[in-house]
């Protein structure tokens, strides 16, 4: 039996809807989502497995011109997915006036690898609208297989699979079999409160946010977790804890309840706010955070 096995790099301008095609496609929600542009800062991987293949995707940060260093350690991880894919999906909003990075497209084409355009949303369009589309993108991608779909409604993501099979490189699997991810439930716990942060929140305040998971521990059926929200200014650490402390709460009793559900056992959650100044911009405190 011929095995199939590869690396799947999701790229695509913010807020295109890379990462619930990721989660659909994995069947797990491994990437938060938000209507905010710029929620997915890191790469992060999920794996599929069947008898006879393996796909490892990776969500990607949507594609920006970096005004800080936070956004270019999210483009690194961006220029590191052009160098180990061997297929490319590249997704797009179909309402999304905005042209797309034509440097990113002429990098991506350089490479030679095997590209799918994904054209998302189109339950928010018109067909001749997304007819239109497709044959401008048979144009501006020669060779690529262009596919309109709608993640959110779940239309046509068997063709987009289907079609990712089709393009993997026959190999041996790169990861155990029973591996979903290559991230740690750390990570998971402290994007679980940044994705209630986005939610919550409005304006300046998601974007200065980082969270720390200071202790993580396992106690049988219970785990207990200690995370800080780090705000870039004062008046921001106010709005987080809100009046009487109720905004804070009201956040980590969300992200309590989505951690319950993601790791399927009960979980005592703590959490502080604290003011580290400008730290978008300190590469120590960013590598501290997991920022390459």
């Amino acid at each position: 039996m011929i095995h199939r096995s590869g690396f799947v790099n999701i790229l695509g301008s913010p807020n295109a809807g890379k990462s619930t095609i990721m989660n659909s496609l994995v069947g797990e929600k491994l990437s938060i989502i938000t209507p905010k542009a710029q929620t997915t800062r890191h790469r992060i991987m999920g794996i599929v497995n069947g008898d006879d293949f393996q796909i490892v995707y990776s969500d990607t940060p949507g594609i920006l011109k970096p005004r800080y260093k936070l956004q270019e350690t999210m483009m690194n991880s961006v220029n590191m997915a052009l160098t180990d894919a061997d297929v490319f999906v590249y997704v797009l909003d179909v309402t999304d006036r905005e042209t797309p990075d034509d440097v990113y497209l002429g990098k991506i084409r350089k490479t030679g690898v095997p590209v799918i355009v994904v054209l998302n949303k189109i339950d928010l369009s018109t067909q001749d609208a997304v007819t239109a589309l497709i044959s401008e993108w048979e144009g501006r991608m020669p060779g690529s297989l262009v596919i309109p779909v709608s993640a959110l409604k779940g239309f046509n993501l068997d063709k987009l699979l289907e079609t990712i099979l089709e393009k993997l490189p026959e190999g041996e699997p790169y990861f155990p079999k029973d591996q979903l991810t290559d991230r740690q439930e750390r990570f998971f716990a402290s994007e679980i409160i940044r994705e209630k942060i986005l939610k919550n929140y409005q304006k300046e305040i998601p974007y200065s946010v980082e969270v720390g998971i200071e202790s993580f521990r396992d106690e049988g059926n219970l785990t207990r977790i200690s995370a800080t929200i780090h705000v870039v200014r004062d008046s921001q650490k106010g709005i987080i804890i809100g009046h009487k402390g109720e905004m804070l709460k009201k956040t980590g009793t969300e992200a309590r309840i989505d951690m319950e559900d993601f790791f399927g056992r009960k979980i005592f959650l703590e959490l502080h706010v604290r003011v580290t100044k400008d730290w978008r911009d300190k590469p120590n405190i960013l590598k501290r955070f997991g920022y390459r």
